[in-house]
């Protein structure tokens, strides 16, 4: 039995230990649940939910890169109707945490979304999608101005309920400090950082995109090292003041990524890419992170939270 204490409080929750699944690569739950025991993972995102169901973006829409994956998924989702019908039953049979992610165009959508589903058992928390690069209209245009973060952010919580309210940060800002800050101002209970950097592939012999959106989000292991920066950038001027969690996300494969993120200032980690390549990535992520807390003498994981020297 391990003699380190995994247990986490994030966003006034109490979880089993700081390792998510990252939207957008665990579904609705039960995409997973027949490659892992989800309830060993401190908790897992859904993919963005939306008001009305979206088809997504045209194929093809996700392609390898070096060290990474481009997506163009476009939010394709079931919308939250069909989701309270049919998934939620699902994700209440499951004893984790679970947080929705939560996309539109218009701040009324959002704050919709959040009213129907802040009074729903077995939904632990929502994420605030304002940084998707691949839709035309909400998204990303939402989270690159301090202003509209902070607009959008407090008018989403009060829907919120008792529910804490994560807000999914760009990196494709000039100063990430600044966009926090305007969340952390708007109400936000914690912040998720960070979501995909913008990126193209062309096909050099038809000198076209690779991806019929054009562009996409890059994600892996090719962004670690720019992610990790940022995580420790947004505790040091921000979250650290505010004592407000970070969940650390970008290209985490191992134990030892994980505790960089923590070490930088996050709170908890949630693995993306890696979940494609082997579903129970994030299994082994918080293995290898109880693992590596051993190794080092740590015998509370939370000490590892903003620990740089």
């Amino acid at each position: 039995m391990s003699k380190v204490n995994e247990i986490i409080k994030f966003a006034g929750l109490n979880l089993k230990n700081p390792v998510f699944t990252a939207s957008g690569t665990c579904g609705y739950i039960d995409e997973l649940d027949d490659y892992m025991d989800i309830e060993q993972l401190g908790g897992w995102i859904t993919k963005s939910i939306t008001l009305k169901p979206r088809k997504g973006n045209p194929a093809p829409r996700v392609v390898e890169t070096n060290g990474g994956m481009l997506n163009a998924i476009g939010l394709a989702n079931i919308g939250v109707e069909k989701f309270i019908a049919e998934k939620l039953p699902l994700i209440r049979q499951k004893d984790t945490a679970v947080f929705v992610n939560v996309a539109g165009q218009k701040i009324d959508e959002y704050v919709e979304l959040a009213s129907k589903l802040s009074d729903k058992d077995g939904i632990s928390g929502l994420e605030l999608n304002i940084s998707c690069p691949n839709v035309k209209e909400g998204g990303i245009s939402f989270g690159t101005d301090p202003a509209q973060i902070k607009e959008i952010t407090s008018e989403v919580k009060p829907a919120c309920g008792d529910k804490p309210l994560m807000v999914k940060l760009t990196p494709s800002v000039t100063d990430i400090s600044k966009t926090a800050e305007a969340a952390v101002i708007g109400g936000a209970d914690a912040l998720s950082l960070v979501n995909t950097f913008t990126a193209m592939v062309i096909d050099v012999r038809s000198r076209t995109p690779v991806l019929a959106n054009r562009t996409g989000g890059l994600s892996g292991p090719a962004i670690k090292p720019m992610a990790v920066y940022l995580v420790s950038r947004v505790y040091q001027d921000v979250a650290k003041y505010a004592e407000i969690p970070i969940m650390g996300l970008g290209g985490i494969r191992n134990g030892s990524d994980a505790a960089e993120f923590m070490i930088a200032g996050a709170s908890a980690v949630s693995v993306g890419t890696s979940t494609f390549a082997s579903p129970d990535a994030s299994l082994r992520v918080a293995d290898g992170l109880r693992r590596f807390c051993e190794s080092e003498g740590i015998k509370k994981i939370s000490e590892l939270t903003g620990s740089l020297n």
